[in-house]
């Protein structure tokens, strides 16, 4: 996301720079907003800004549409399936809103109610068809919307297809979904098309013979292991059928070794479970939905005692990296994502690893980790065990309430703070954001720190001073000590680094000018020879 520092950057946006504005002074249609998202998402991304004119000279007139933005955006994330954030502003009095909208994935162009808007001028218009089909072209076609010669809805299996019929009516409330024969449900679902059946459906409802004829490295491969030994695993269990007739079969796997730890706060104590359920579903779903089927090799969810490790045949989709994966969206087996996000089970669309990092920052747990990934396979280890129990505290002082307007920058800057690592250029822009939100303290030049409140729910009240720092005088004093106490030869400039390590030359230069214009300490000879002495 790009962000904005203030209203007078928007005032003086150029036009053709994606940004759309609406006077809404008193209230906006939220339909019609989230085709505005849709269509600027398919442009590459932008802001849609309420509270100032179109025309030029731009005008603050203020608005008062979306009083709940929060509200609002997770309605746009849910029915857009994209990264939405937005940033309230304050100009002489009057509420500027603006919404940033993230450009859409990679081959796949965001819809709003099955239509895909753009923008013709300033005229919202349906996508052409050349279009879409250039963007779809991006990745080099769809392996999963392919036909599987020879193959037949018969060669689906009944129970993986109620399954997925449960839960899509579950996810729609389209009960009517219920009276529809299997074959209309997966001809609406896209699984099934007037030309056959698809690779998708095979892998997401295949039967073990269709599987085992057509694409036999369709299969997910279960082992738990006690030790680091190398040798046949404890226990080991192969699925070679459709998804959705083993989906839970494999949680339940993981779920039977799934010891809890316990930590407690005040009188109360609460158990996290080393495998957090959402996180180790994410993890198979990116496996299955983002993995290279034409590439041999299965999908392995090895289990140990404190971690388990997916690994997946493909490498990452064009266009990802382990730099971006958090910010880009691109479902190789764009047909098998649209059915699981369908039924609810990709919740929040290319969203899946965001979600996984966020749930890993609230049970501080170590973040996922993609060691090993190359061009030939992914590779993502899930640690379970919590690092510091202590920062449990920090993010229930937090609350679930905040934590729901927060983004995956947000968590991963909490995190970073916490364990004393250094900021990106990325979480960097999150900043002023969770000052507002009294989450974070600037407490110098580019120097931040969690809130003083947070490190008091952990009893790491100190931790903070530290951060922070000794006060102006405080520092002086202890230089002035250290200079008192070498008195007779005298002290030099390097020494004083030694005292005060947390500064740098500069400011240290600062306090030893303090020092000597109030006439407690003077200077005998320069460079490297000088040194400092006490006045007393």
């Amino acid at each position: 996301m790009s962000y904005i520092d203030n209203v007078q950057e928007l005032l003086e946006a150029k036009e053709g720079e994606n940004v759309q504005f609406k006077e809404a002074k008193n209230r906006f249609s939220f339909e019609v907003a989230a085709k505005c998202c849709c269509a600027l998402a398919n442009d590459g991304g932008g802001k849609l800004v309420f509270g100032i004119t179109d025309k030029r000279p731009r005008k603050v007139v203020g608005s008062s549409a979306f009083d709940q933005p929060e509200r609002t955006r997770m309605g746009f994330i849910e029915k857009l399936k994209i990264n939405i954030d937005f940033q309230l502003f304050s100009y002489d009095g009057k509420r500027v809103l603006v919404f940033d909208v993230k450009s859409r994935p990679i081959g796949l162009p965001v819809q709003c109610d099955g239509v895909a808007w753009i923008y013709e001028g300033d005229t919202l218009k349906p996508m052409p068809e050349d279009t879409r089909r250039r963007i779809y072209e991006e990745t080099g076609g769809d392996f999963s919307e392919t036909i599987c010669a020879g193959a037949a809805v018969d060669d689906l299996d009944e129970t993986a297809i109620e399954n997925f019929r449960t839960k899509w009516i579950e996810k729609s409330g389209k009960k009517q979904l219920a009276t529809l024969s299997k074959e209309q449900l997966l001809h609406d679902c896209g699984a099934v098309t007037d030309d056959g059946v698809t690779y998708a459906a095979l892998i997401l409802f295949g039967k073990n013979a269709a599987i085992i004829k057509y694409l036999p490295q369709a299969e997910i491969i279960f082992e738990y292991r006690s030790s680091e030994a190398s040798g046949p695993a404890n226990q080991r269990e192969e699925f070679k059928v459709g998804f959705f007739a083993c989906y839970d079969r494999v949680w339940e796997l993981v779920n039977l070794r799934n010891d809890k730890q316990h930590y407690q706060e005040g009188f109360f104590v609460f158990d996290i479970a080393t495998f957090n359920e959402r996180v180790v579903r994410e993890a198979i779903l990116n496996a299955v939905s983002h993995r290279n089927y034409q590439f041999g090799g299965s999908i392995f969810v090895r289990q140990f005692r404190d971690r388990l490790v997916v690994e997946s045949p493909g490498g990452l989709p064009f266009g990802i990296t382990l730099d971006n994966i958090l910010d880009r969206q691109l479902p190789r087996n764009r047909r098998i994502a649209e059915i699981l996000s369908l039924c609810g089970m990709v919740e929040r669309s290319g969203q899946g690893m965001n979600l996984m990092f966020e749930l890993s920052v609230q049970e501080a747990k170590p973040l996922p980790d993609f060691t090993g990934t190359d061009d030939f396979f992914v590779i993502v280890t899930l640690n379970g065990l919590i690092i510091d129990k202590a920062m449990l505290s920090v993010i229930n002082r937090i609350g679930e309430a905040t934590m729901e307007s927060m983004s995956t920058d947000d968590f991963l800057v909490i995190d970073m703070l916490y364990h004393e690592r250094p900021l990106t250029e990325k979480t960097q822009s999150r900043l002023n954001r969770l000052i507002e939100m009294g989450i974070v303290e600037h407490i110098g030049r580019k120097k931040y720190v969690l809130a003083r409140s947070l490190y008091a729910a952990t009893g790491k009240s100190g931790v903070h001073t530290r951060h922070v720092g000794l006060d102006r005088n405080t520092n002086k004093e202890l230089l002035l000590k250290h200079i008192r106490q070498n008195n007779e030869v005298g002290t030099p400039f390097k020494e004083l680094q030694q005292v005060l390590p947390g500064l740098d030359r500069n400011q240290i230069r600062v306090l030893m000018r303090e020092l000597r214009k109030s006439g407690k300490v003077f200077c005998e000879g320069t460079t490297s020879a000088a040194r400092w002495y006490t006045n007393e």
